[in-house]
């Protein structure tokens, strides 16, 4: 039975790829923050017993700032295949919180890595590693962009990513490991983060339609991205290190529409009208604006035999359907009579 570490196994690329792995007879590793209040919603329904003789994926609290930890992890799980997903994954946060992002984003992967190499050394045990990138690497450079496409990033988070890229190359190159990057373009799903763009749109429209809210506060809607299902990219982050030779990938469906036109057809799918919804808010704009992001998926086509199977339509179909049904639950919470008048944290910030 192959085994894999997942950092970031609570994310939305996280419980996908833990999906993905486990239906393919792995054994799972997880790595989890220590919080107060759990933080595993996305992975719960992937959850046994650890006693259970059965069980496949086992979660192991750590952080990407500890170096001792992951060495530690690393000699106890054994894994054959290591995927970094974890990061501070939000643009806009990231100007806020530029050091840690940084520390997480840029020298975690340096710690993992390093701890890898020395497991290697000693055990000679042969671990295949993948690094995610991101196409705000690219940043202000104009579209398509590919492989050979050089990188221009606008913020603190597209900096940490291009260290941590060339960083797994260095890797690569002076050592020998099998680490691969994947420079994944926006990918979205039911299971994102309701602070991020596609999510907050898509929970903000179907509360409307069951009058939970009235209107939803955005930034930049002439920013053209990108889109594509989060569950289409995890097989390419796998893909890649079936591969007999690790590589640099472009991940993404080469559908690049705006920001305001993903809105409207969200909007448009509930019969409902974006412009009488939306709300210009300057606080949600970022210090250094990303234009345009469009990906060349072509290597990965050719290589590794990947494709998306799901268009931007089906995308917004999938995460529209999926929160029509939890702002329906909620209607119902309230209508109940139980105190829910109060909104709740995520409500205020996806407000």
């Amino acid at each position: 039975m192959r085994r894999a570490l997942i950092t970031g196994v609570t994310g939305q690329d996280g419980s996908y790829l833990a999906e993905l792995l486990l239906a393919k007879g792995y054994e799972v590793h997880g790595l989890v923050r220590r919080s107060s209040s759990f933080n595993t919603a996305r992975i719960d329904h992937l959850f046994r017993d650890p006693h259970d003789p059965e069980a496949r994926l086992h979660l192991h609290h750590g952080d990407l700032s500890d170096s001792g930890n992951l060495r530690g992890l690393l000699e106890r799980t054994r894994p054959d295949e290591i995927y970094n997903l974890g990061a501070q994954s939000h643009v806009r946060v990231s100007f806020d919180q530029a050091e840690y992002t940084a520390d997480i984003d840029a020298l975690g992967t340096l710690r993992l890595l390093e701890a890898i190499r020395d497991h290697v050394r000693m055990t000679g045990h042969d671990v295949r590693f993948y690094q995610a990138g991101s196409s705000e690497m690219f940043g202000s450079t104009p579209p398509p962009q590919c492989e050979t496409t050089p990188f221009h990033p606008r913020s603190p988070y597209a900096v940490a990513k291009v260290f941590s890229y060339h960083q797994t190359i260095n890797h690569r190159e002076a050592f020998g490991l099998h680490a691969s990057n994947g420079i994944l373009f926006n990918h979205e799903s039911p299971r994102r983060g309701e602070t991020f763009f596609t999510r907050k749109i898509t929970r903000a429209a179907t509360r409307i339609v069951y009058g939970l809210q009235d209107a939803v506060h955005v930034g930049n809607l002439d920013a053209q991205r990108d889109w594509g299902h989060a569950e289409d990219y995890v097989e390419a982050m796998w893909l890649m290190l079936q591969a007999d030779e690790p590589g640099d990938y472009v991940v993404a469906t080469g559908q690049m529409i705006a920001a305001g036109e993903f809105a409207r057809r969200v909007f448009a799918r509930l019969s409902l009208s974006a412009e009488r919804h939306l709300r210009y808010d300057e606080r949600y704009l970022r210090a250094a604006e990303v234009d345009a992001l469009q990906g060349d998926a072509g290597k990965a086509r050719a290589v590794l035999g990947w494709a998306p199977r799901r268009t931007v339509d089906d995308l917004i179909e999938d995460m529209v359907v999926s929160d029509l049904e939890l702002a329906r639950q909620e209607r119902l919470i309230r209508d109940s009579g139980k105190p829910a008048d109060a909104p709740t944290w995520s409500e205020r910030w996806a407000s």
